[in-house]
């Protein structure tokens, strides 16, 4: 008794579901790399109800050690620091191909008001724009 099959299995895969895999993971991918915080070093900011829409491209961390009054500036939340000598100079090569340089402050809430402004007298002399970096009340 020879029992044949009437129906062949087909080796084709639909490619209308690979397609819906791709576009939401590449929806995912496009959510996450917006939650990803730029600026690396913990800080505690100062709050505020103002807060500014305005995007900068650079970033000047203070940060407080507590100790001998000890402040290390940090460039776009690099994680070594950056003698404040040298912090106008490397404002001046990141922002140099801006059309409207703008960069922010964070500093924690416990950096004395004379190391946020020495950092603001650098912008008034290359004339740029600062952006006081708070969190939200």
């Amino acid at each position: 008794m020879a029992i044949k099959r009437h129906s062949k299995v087909l080796s084709d895969i639909g490619m209308s579901s690979m397609t819906d895999l791709v576009f939401l993971l590449l929806i995912f991918f496009l959510i996450t790399s917006t939650l990803v915080n730029p600026n690396a070093l913990k800080l505690l900011l100062p709050k505020s109800t103002g807060q500014v829409s305005a995007k900068a491209t650079v970033s000047v961390s203070i940060k407080d050690w507590h100790q001998d009054d000890l402040y290390t500036y940090h460039i776009n939340g690099n994680e070594t620091p950056v003698p404040f000598s040298q912090v106008e100079d490397e404002l001046v090569t990141l922002l140099q191909s801006e059309e409207e340089p703008t960069f922010s402050i964070y500093a924690d809430e416990s950096v004395p008001v004379k190391e946020v402004v020495a950092v603001m007298n650098i912008a008034k002399r290359n004339h740029y724009k600062v952006i006081l970096a708070t969190s939200p009340e």
